[in-house]
């Protein structure tokens, strides 16, 4: 099977999966449909071998996850570079206004991008802390550390939704 046939292949049954994916890293839908794309064109751009869509699958999200941490450090730099011309309107709520609906997508915006991935890799990928820990370059403990930090973080953030959505909030 040549490459075109692999990667159409795999958009065909794995595409919606591959979005939810990138979807999860970044949090926005937009963002995903990129880094599911430029995925696809680095894996696939160079002729390396002959792919299959069990081993081009793997491949493809090792890529995203690399690309969505690269983007995020290329951003931090930059803001760091801009002037501050205005203070960041921060409203504290990280809930809509449909009220007992836990708003995950938020939650996982307060996280850092490390924590982000370890969280999705560990518990949407459902990878071992080891897996994480090799599909990150990073040690055991560094992940345990990012993990405990993402859960202790959302689960405040996700008890704040509950009880504002319940109204017993401030």
């Amino acid at each position: 099977m040549n490459w075109h046939d692999v990667a159409g292949e795999l958009l065909q049954a794995r595409g919606p999966a591959l979005k939810r994916y990138g979807y999860l890293l970044c949090g926005d839908r937009a963002e995903a449909d990129d880094l599911v794309q430029d995925a696809l064109v680095r894996v696939f751009a160079q002729p390396r071998r002959s792919w299959d869509v069990e081993s081009a699958e793997p491949y493809v999200r090792r890529v995203m996850l690399n690309r969505y941490l690269d983007q995020h450090r290329r951003r931090a730099r930059w803001t760091i570079l801009l002037p501050r011309l205005a203070a960041p309107n921060s409203t504290g709520d990280f809930t809509t206004a449909s009220g007992d609906r836990i708003d995950i997508a938020s939650a996982l915006d307060t996280l850092s991008p490390r924590q982000r991935a370890c969280a999705v890799l560990r518990f949407y990928e459902d990878l071992s802390v080891a897996e994480v820990a090799d599909r990150l370059g990073c040690s055991a403990g560094t992940v345990k550390r990012h993990l405990s930090e993402a859960v202790t973080r959302l689960g405040k953030v996700l008890v704040l939704t509950n009880l504002e959505g319940d109204g017993h909030g401030e």
